[in-house]
Parts: structure tokens; sequence; C-alpha cells
């Protein structure tokens, strides 16, 4: 059987041997730790301490504002220092909780459940919620929404996100070799919840240990699978993963509820194993400092609220200059200008070089080479689409399929004119998304 995969996509040097043969080393904070209000989609949550309160550890210091809305918890026991806007990842200022570290790390009672399987799914999705849950590869969604679809009987497919294609973040991969177990716990917890369905583990090629050891660990599990997939970015992309495994599409306008599919990212498995066997919220994951300008590339589990700044000094600061830095992956990341920001519960590394090639290319005209066009994993014509932004018609993007680019950035990488096409189609969506809501 040959690898799954998909139409398009690209090979970008992956850059993972830097990072990926060094153990989880658990990091604990120095300083103040920060908690935005909004470290998920949908609406912030609202903060139930006030300044000056002392909390715990595993405390619940924001209560979720909506259905669609998560809660955060304290990583660290100490006392709060303010509730205000602080700056994250972005360069938004977010208002956020400021803890003042004791250095304690006194922690509430969590409660265990003895016998996961005598849970209703009420209770299961309750506790998923309760924990603060939410998609850790990045888009943040609230997990007890994604695990609640209109008809959960027609599910048949929990996919297991474990392809981790972007270059240099090794975090999941990490996880599936030393903690495989809370992962295949997590799916069966999952699994629980939709008696039709079957769970799969996406892993890329590229990771045959982690293939091994799931699926030595699934081996007498009927209803889970481990698919291998073929070694190609944006593999990991929600509608690019359901495709190669399930050869069934979606677009912009379904979800992968619509195609019969749910998909949870590595962390996120281990969190709802977490939150559900052992009663504890969501306050930890694993994240990776990496890059040829850091001098001791690590992965750290961290206290989310951490600052980046803190990470970077554990991993021995900068070796030589560093000229880029990236919170994510290089494809679709975002550039920093600060390292005084908090870890929240969807970033997963800190990418530091010691060139910022992209700020050194020249663009120059198209030359309808349709490189583009090849590797677009949506079928599209991307250069077309950047003109649009440029002539400003939003009419004609619309009409060529614009809203359903994924914005994985393989058009900008492949492009030989060095055209920033994929942040041309990327502003382009948000103003028509933008203008849609006003309407």
């Amino acid at each position: 059987m040959g690898l799954m995969t998909f139409k398009g996509g690209v090979h970008p040097y992956d850059g993972k041997d830097l990072s990926k043969d060094k153990p989880v080393r658990e990091l604990l904070p120095k300083g103040e730790l920060v908690y935005p209000l909004s470290q998920h989609i949908g609406a912030p949550a609202n903060p139930i301490v006030a300044v000056g309160d002392t909390v715990l550890r595993g405390q619940k210091i924001a209560e979720a504002n909506g259905f669609v809305s998560a809660p955060v918890y304290a990583s660290v026991s100490g006392t709060v220092k303010a509730i205000e806007p602080r700056r994250v990842t972005v360069g938004d200022m977010v208002n956020s909780i400021v803890i003042e570290n004791d250095g304690e790390m006194k922690e509430v009672e969590f409660t265990a459940t003895e016998d996961v399987t005598k849970l209703s799914n009420d209770e299961i999705i309750g506790k998923i919620k309760e924990a603060g849950v939410v998609g850790m590869g990045g888009a943040g969604f609230p997990t007890h929404v994604k695990l609640s679809p209109k008809e959960p009987e027609k599910i048949e497919y929990i996919i297991a996100n474990c392809a981790e294609c972007e270059p240099y973040l090794t975090s999941d991969y990490r996880r599936m070799i030393e903690q495989p177990e809370k992962l295949v716990a997590g799916m069966k917890i999952v699994l629980q919840l939709f008696p039709k369905a079957k769970g799969v583990f996406g892993v890329e090629d590229n990771k045959p240990d982690c293939i091994a050891k799931l699926e030595e660990l699934t081996k007498d599990e009927p209803r889970m699978e481990v698919a291998r997939l073929q070694t190609k970015y944006p593999q990991g992309g929600e509608r690019q993963l359901i495709y190669a495994v399930t050869k069934r599409s979606i677009n912009s306008k379904m979800l992968p509820a619509d195609a019969g599919c749910i998909v949870d990212n590595v962390e996120t498995l281990v969190a709802i194993y977490q939150a559900v066997a052992l009663g504890q919220p969501l306050m930890n994951r694993i994240f990776t400092v990496t890059g040829n300008a850091i001098a001791e590339p690590q992965n750290f589990y961290i206290c989310i609220g951490t600052s980046y700044e803190e990470l970077l000094e554990a991993a021995g600061g900068f070796k030589s200059e560093c000229k880029k830095m990236i919170a994510g992956g290089p494809m679709m990341g975002f550039a920093m200008f600060d390292i005084h920001v908090p870890t929240t519960k969807t970033t997963s590394s800190l990418l530091c070089f010691t060139e910022d090639e992209v700020a050194a290319y020249e663009t120059t005209a198209c030359i309808n080479c349709g490189r583009c066009v090849e590797a677009c994993p949506e079928l599209l014509v991307p250069a077309r689409l950047a003109d649009f932004y440029k002539h400003a018609d939003p009419a004609a993007f619309e009409k060529w399929h614009g809203l359903e680019c994924v914005e994985c950035g393989s058009c900008s990488y492949v492009c030989p004119a060095r055209r920033p096409i994929a942040q041309s189609i990327k502003t382009m969506k948000k103003q028509i998304l933008a203008a849609k809501r006003k309407k």
C-alpha cells in the first residue's frame, strides 16, 4: 500500500535534526506569568480573580464566556499582580491576568476518574470543557465544541494529527516518543463518544520510530490504526490530512464533521486524557526552542504563561546574532519583534535564525511559470489571486475561489520571483471576510 497523501505541497528543509533527539525537559518558571484571556477561538474568558488574590496551581482564574469559549487556569501558585492588556506574539494587546510566581507550585487537589468507561458522553464533554482544552496545534478551537457535532452518529473517523509537517517543530514528535500511551488513552476517550468511528493516527513516514510505537500500542485495538503519510508540507493541514486518510474533501463552507471526521492534534488528545482521566485542567504543554541561532536547541515542558524570554534563556540564549525570530513554524508562524510575550495554549515553538532570508529576497515580476499552481494543495491559481489583491478586485478574487486558500505559504515558498503571494492572498481574505461581517 502506498503512502497516503494529497495533491500539491512542497518539500522544505525540515530542520528537525536540531532538536528532535533532545528529550523533553521540565522548565519551572522564575518570574511573573501572563495569561491572556483570549487563547482560543470565540469569546474571551472572564476573570474571576482580583488583584491581590492568592492563587494555587490548577485554580481557575477566568471562566468561559459562552459556549464557544474556554476557561483559563493558573499554572503556578502566587499572587495576582495585575489584570491589564499585555502584548502577545502577533503584536496585539490582549487583556490578561498577571500572576507573580511564588516558586512554591502549591496546587489544588485534582480528582481522578476511577473508570473512564463508566462516564456518560455529557460527563466526558463536561470535563473537557471545564478543563479549558482547546486545539493546541495553533487554531485554538474549543475542543468541547468540536466534540459536540450536530449529528454525532455520522462521525466515522477520529483522526489524530501526528504529522507535525512544519519544519523545525519537534514537540509532537517528543510527545509521541516519550508518552505515546497518553496519546492512545486520549484517542480511546474520544472514541467512547463516537461508537461508530475509527481512530486513525496520521504520522508522516519521516518518523518511523513513532509509527512503530503507535503500531505496537494499537495492535490489539480493533478500532484504531496507524496511517503512514507521505512526508510533505502541508500534510498536517486539516483538509489535507482528511483527504490523505479518507479521500474525502471539504471546503471553506464545511466542517470536518460534514465529511464524517473529527481531527485533533497530539497535544490536544493528551490534554483530553489528562482532563477526563486525571481531572487536571490545561496548564502545561511541550514547547520547542530551536534554530541555527540558538545555543542549545531544546524541547521544554512548560507552564503556560511563561515568557518567551525565559525559554530563550533556558536554551542557552543566542550563539550568534539572531536576525529573525518566529513564533510557530517557518511556513505559517508569526515573525516576532519582542520576546517579552507569554506562551499560550496554542504556542508550540520559538525559532531563531542567523539570517532573515525572506527580507533579503528581491521581488521581481511573475514569469507565469505555474509553480505556485503545482504547489497549491487547494488547486488554486495563487499568482492570479495575488494580482486580484494588487488591483483591489475582491469580486474576481471570490470568483477564482480565493476564500478556499488555507494560507499554508507553499506558493510563496516555490515562487522563483520571490513574490509575497501568500501574504497578498491572506490580506485580501481578511478584507473580504471583514466586509461580509459588517453586512
